[in-house]
């Protein structure tokens, strides 16, 4: 997820990728805006070659030790991995020699598989030596990880394995992984017992097809019944669990429908859109069971969106861009996303709804209805057609506290920027509303440069604080990202 903030004093007006006008954005809130939408394929508008290129660009408009704080930021407090990983590999030069260099390799480090995919990144890049501060963080960085830790990650399958980078940094042995380290150069370190490493050793043992369907199906029932599968595990598995133990199907249903679990995980309506989609791609013959679960699971966790105070329109873009794929959730596109998240949304704040393309309109759903049905009516009356911002200030009928808008940000037609209509609803309704853009795909063009406007890409169950926060304090992210302490 990400936020940024503009001034419109401090906003050059550009062409965005759909050729209308848009606002530049300042290269930093533009970085952060790409290290916290982590896709990596092509986009409706630009292809993946293309978001790693403006990665680059980026990287050297932006000091260097921001552009390091920001991608220690997005790793440690939203778990973005692959987009901060490409940004310490493109570092490596930019940070020779700083004072801060050493601790940021430190820190960029959450996970022993972090240094191994930088690494990879970094030699892929043709370098031939890993700079003395990345070697120095890294070695430092191998005093968190316990033997549990770097046998979990030993890489044995990957170019560059744990061992290789043992052997590049020489990690100084602590009280807690000396022997592990010294097993992992002898290559005597063994893969650690965890539930899916037994679900592997599954295929190795058995002798037969039959064997291994029953070992499996034995696996899953042992897990569910013992209560060792996370509620995330739980989704992520789902499709598995009904091609392999279908007979456990009634037990999954019914701790997918556990308010509790629900509520202590934190899971949001949205994120229930990759097992539905595994679900559907399954060959289990009938799947209304776990479709059932799933749908009044995606109902209970309404629960955990919060509730925001006064009057709130969320409006839904469904122009033709939109159908641009979403990489992070099971392939579903910006539209089949924005409509899940503005109907979650619409449902949670006694909201108004509004969708727009080429002209706007209100939609007269009824709150009460189902979730996914009211997202199911977004999708499939979408007119795909041009991108009009305009519309939306035209078309708002009231004063509103917070204006809720999710798109792809590329509008063109009448120009793209709505700042005059936008300026004119202010004045007709006496209005002064923050404005939440979610930008779906994170292109880096802003529709709004406004003080009180704030673009946002992705969902995490931080964003609403960060919503919450922005209503009062309009720097909230730069702090945020200022304030990372070197350790």
């Amino acid at each position: 997820m990400a936020l940024f903030n503009f001034k419109t004093r401090k906003s050059q007006p550009v062409q965005n990728l759909a050729g209308g006008q848009a606002y530049r954005q300042d290269p930093r809130m533009e970085l952060a805006s790409l290290l916290l939408t982590s896709f990596a394929q092509d986009q409706f508008y630009r292809t993946a070659k293309q978001t790693f290129a403006g990665l680059e660009q980026l990287l050297g408009q932006v000091d260097a030790e921001f552009a390091a704080k920001a991608a220690v930021f997005a790793r440690t407090e939203f778990g973005m991995r692959s987009i901060t990983q490409v940004v310490a590999a493109e570092l490596a030069k930019g940070a020779s020699g700083a004072p801060w260099a050493k601790s940021f390799y430190n820190q960029i480090v959450k996970r022993p598989d972090d240094m191994l995919e930088i690494m990879a990144y970094y030699f892929g890049k043709g370098n031939k030596m890993l700079p003395n501060a990345m070697k120095k963080g890294f070695a430092q960085a191998f005093d968190r990880f316990d033997g549990y830790s770097l046998a979990k990650y030993r890489g044995e399958n990957r170019s560059v394995k744990l061992v290789d980078v043992v052997n590049l940094v020489r990690p100084v042995p602590t009280e807690r992984n000396a022997e592990a380290l010294k097993n992992l150069i002898r290559g005597e370190l063994k893969a650690i017992a965890t539930w899916e490493n037994k679900l592997s050793r599954v295929g190795q043992v058995a002798e037969s097809e039959v064997e291994k369907s029953e070992l499996k199906a034995a696996a899953w029932a042992e897990l569910l019944q013992t209560g060792k599968l996370g509620y995330l595990a739980l989704l992520r598995n789902l499709r598995n669990i009904a091609e392999q133990a279908p007979e456990m199907l009634g037990e999954a249903a019914r701790q997918l429908t556990d308010a509790k679990r629900i509520e202590r995980s934190m899971v949001f309506p949205f994120q229930f859109l990759v097992a539905m989609d595994a679900i559907e791609k399954s060959a289990l013959t009938d799947k209304r069971i776990v479709i059932d679960a799933l749908n009044q699971a995606t109902e209970l966790a309404l629960k955990n969106v919060p509730r925001f105070e006064g009057r709130t329109l969320v409006v839904l873009d469904d122009s033709g861009s939109m159908s641009s794929v979403q990489t992070q959730y099971a392939n579903r596109s910006a539209l089949q996303l924005g409509a899940l998240f503005a109907a979650a949304l619409y449902k949670a704040n006694n909201a108004d709804l509004m969708r727009f393309s080429d002209n706007a309109s209100y939609v007269g759903k009824n709150p009460a209805d189902s979730l996914q049905g009211i997202a199911d009516f977004l999708i499939r009356k979408a007119r795909s057609a041009g991108t009009n911002f305009n519309a939306i200030f035209e078309t708002a009928s009231k004063a509103y506290d917070r204006i809720v808008i999710l798109s792809d940000m590329q509008g063109w037609m009448q120009g793209g920027a709505p700042t005059e209509a936008f300026a004119a609803y202010r004045r007709k309704y006496d209005a002064q509303p923050t404005v939440f853009s979610f930008d779906l795909q994170g292109y880096g063009s802003l529709q709004f440069p406004e003080s009180r406007v704030f673009a946002l890409a992705g969902f995490s169950d931080k964003v609403f604080d960060l919503m919450r926060l922005l209503e009062t304090d309009r720097m909230a992210m730069v702090k945020a990202i200022e304030g990372v302490e070197w350790k």
